[in-house]
């Protein structure tokens, strides 16, 4: 184990691109279980291997509750806000979060979701549309990507469209790895306003079927939640995940540039793209962050003990890299089994994903239709590289 005055900071950094930092791969080959050091001294645990990480995250000997004195916190934003805000569903244990997750949960079913097809194939048909629109080279991300999985979750949450532009644009400053602190705190503080007054106009006025209808009509009036509630998981609903799918489809285009035959290869058969798009959340994993956890007891994991009250991060980034489950697991190439963390495991296990596959399957499965001679067309900017990896900028011609 490091000596305490060893104890790597974390996040670690990418080398370059959309590489992931090598600390990973040194742990997992050297100290698979091991401590790490954050912005305000605390030293979590590190989890890197597969199936460590699947060990944690689906132990209920383990919380999720951000208030845990020894939560940890990446950056001090994230404290003040874990602090701040009512918690919801992401950030409970059970029972609380088995009751609240399924509130929402009908309406992110695979068979939900795949009724919605239709709506999803003709968002994206129009954001192919407002892509032609521009001049060339023009910003795939910006222009194509970032609109589809927010156009889509607005139409499920009930949203107006008159007013998605305005909060797509507060989304995107939200989430840019090239937003400011104040820039970024300021577009949240205008999109929890906004669905507060959305809220209070769905109470007096809820829609046929929508998520903050429903919550209104089966939660809110019986008295099973208050508005606070309500807003709060609207407001997640929103934004977590969102922006991950958005860089997803980005990134997708950039393993295209980067593997010429496989482009070749889903474009002559599109069954193929289902499994290309497992790959692509393997091998990115844009968000990559997120699966923190406190010990409640003592809890042995690898070769260590994670005593009662100790941090941890488990590393769904690492754990999609590990050679004992994926073979050359550094090469980008359409695999099956393909058993992947990128929404990651257990109970919280992605709420959204069967909605996210959908979005990024019918974005490859229609952007080569449409355009098939799109190619990337200038230098690619990428998140910054202590952060999440993901797209700030990619220009594209046809």
């Amino acid at each position: 184990m490091p000596t305490k005055d060893s104890v790597p900071l974390f996040p670690f950094s990418r080398p370059s691109a959309h590489q992931p930092p090598t600390e990973f791969a040194k742990l997992r080959a050297t100290e698979p279980v091991s401590k790490v050091k954050l912005w305000d001294n605390a030293e979590p645990w590190m989890i890197t291997k597969h199936k460590d990480i699947c060990q944690v995250l689906a132990d209920d000997r383990f919380t999720k509750v951000r208030t845990h004195p020894n939560f940890p916190e990446l950056n001090p934003r994230g404290k003040m806000a874990a602090a701040a805000a009512k918690p919801t569903f992401v950030d409970m244990d059970p029972p609380e979060h088995t009751k609240q997750r399924s509130m929402v949960m009908d309406f992110f079913t695979k068979d939900y979701v795949e009724k919605n097809r239709p709506m999803i194939e003709s968002v994206v048909d129009s954001c192919i549309q407002r892509l032609k629109r521009c001049q060339q080279p023009a910003d795939l991300h910006s222009e194509f990507a970032i609109h589809i999985p927010y156009l889509v979750i607005a139409k499920v949450l009930g949203i107006p469209e008159e007013d998605t532009a305005r909060f797509i644009q507060w989304t995107a400053v939200r989430s840019s790895g090239s937003s400011t602190a104040r820039e970024a705190s300021q577009a949240s503080q205008d999109l929890m306003d906004y669905m507060r007054r959305l809220v209070e106009k769905k109470i007096t006025n809820p829609g046929d079927n929508d998520v903050i209808s429903k919550l209104v009509v089966d939660q809110l009036r019986p008295g099973h939640i208050d508005i606070e509630d309500v807003v709060q998981i609207s407001f997640l609903l929103l934004v977590a995940g969102n922006a991950t799918v958005a860089n997803e489809i980005s990134l997708g285009l950039v393993a295209l540039k980067e593997h010429p035959e496989m482009l070749n290869d889903i474009k002559s058969n599109p069954a193929l793209i289902p499994d290309f798009v497992e790959e692509i959340l393997r091998y990115f994993t844009s968000s990559a962050m997120a699966c923190r956890r406190v010990a409640k007891v003592d809890v042995q994991v690898g070769d260590k003990t994670i005593r009662a009250d100790e941090g941890l991060i488990a590393s769904n980034q690492s754990g999609n890299r590990d050679e004992s489950v994926f073979e050359n697991p550094d090469e980008f190439r359409i695999r099956k089994p393909n058993p992947h963390l990128g929404f990651g495991y257990g109970i919280h296990y992605c709420p959204g994903e069967w909605w996210a596959r959908s979005e990024m399957q019918i974005a490859f499965e229609r952007l080569f239709k449409e355009l098939p001679n799109l190619r990337i067309s200038g230098d690619i900017k990428y998140s910054d590289p202590d952060k999440d990896v993901g797209i700030v900028a990619l220009p594209v011609s046809w």
